[in-house]
């Protein structure tokens, strides 16, 4: 089975602006409709994976991935702790939320937990973790040989980085319920989860399943590279990042035999109105 160099995404986003950010968002997401239409379309299976540290930005980079796309045609999951059950039989855990034909579903931690926070906290034993590690790629690539599209992204932050969110939830009323007394003990764990994303890295990623690592210090950097990697990965592969396009949906209409492009919904009613006047004068003359 041959392993291949762990992609480590440098990002066009440094220094962005609020209003740049905005724009490329808008951009992005309209690119990632596309993709999804296309995959309706196709009857194609979509599973994007994110993992990370704790506050890395996982749920609110998928949230932007989500927020103009067709409901009907994706989900996000966010798994619990498993069951007994659950536990021995890890894989059919996550195979049971694949998506239906011209689906998309996006995982906030994924099978991999058992790579990473499992082991690190000591949620399940070595024999399980050493039996994930073996057989977790060659069930991917059986997957991916069945028609299954797959994007694992790993959101890297630094432990300034960390304790900075943390602190954040912490003063936010609104945010607050985010932190636990876990997320403080998985910190105190920080160099045994390294060891363990670094033997996930050596041991899991290959040709067809390859890991997407993103540096996500700056949450609206990651955002925006993640979204790019799968617009150019899925979609146009020569999209050019910051050209400062402002994309509208706009509209079009013929009055008088002239047609006008590029309208919006304020213009267009405007030469509607103008247009049903013609089309009075016409039934008036005749």
């Amino acid at each position: 089975m041959k392993l291949k160099k762990i992609k480590t995404l440098e990002t066009p986003y440094h220094h962005i602006t609020e209003d740049e950010y905005q724009v490329e968002k808008r951009r992005l997401q309209v690119e990632l409709l596309k993709i999804q239409q296309r995959l309706v379309n196709d009857r194609q299976r979509l599973v994007v994976i994110f993992e990370g540290r704790d506050a890395a930005g996982k749920g609110s980079t998928i949230k932007r991935f989500t927020e103009n796309l067709m409901p009907a045609h994706f989900k996000v999951n966010a798994f619990g702790i498993p069951t007994d059950s659950e536990s021995r039989y890890w894989f059919k855990r996550y195979q049971s939320k694949f998506p239906q034909p011209g689906g998309i579903v996006f995982f906030d931690r994924s099978w991999y937990s058992r790579a990473l926070i499992e082991p690190t906290m000591g949620y399940c034993s070595e024999a399980r973790y050493k039996r994930f590690m073996n057989k977790v790629l060659e069930w991917e690539h059986i997957c991916i040989e069945e028609g299954l599209l797959l994007t694992k992204f790993y959101l890297s932050i630094d432990k300034e980085a960390q304790l900075i969110r943390f602190e954040d939830r912490l003063s936010n009323p609104l945010t607050y319920w985010k932190f636990s007394e876990n997320d403080l003990y998985a910190r105190k764990k920080w160099e045994i989860f390294t060891r363990f994303k670094e033997q996930m890295f050596s041991h899991t990623s290959s040709d067809k399943s390859p890991w997407v690592v993103i540096n996500a210090n700056n949450k609206k950097e990651a955002r925006l590279t993640s979204m790019l990697y799968l617009v150019r990965a899925f979609g146009r592969r020569g999209f050019e990042p910051l050209t400062g396009e402002d994309i509208r949906l706009t509209h079009s209409i013929r009055v008088g035999g002239v047609k006008f492009r590029g309208l919006t919904l304020q213009q267009l009613a405007i030469l509607k109105e103008l247009k049903d006047q013609e089309k009075r004068f016409v039934d008036f003359d005749d």
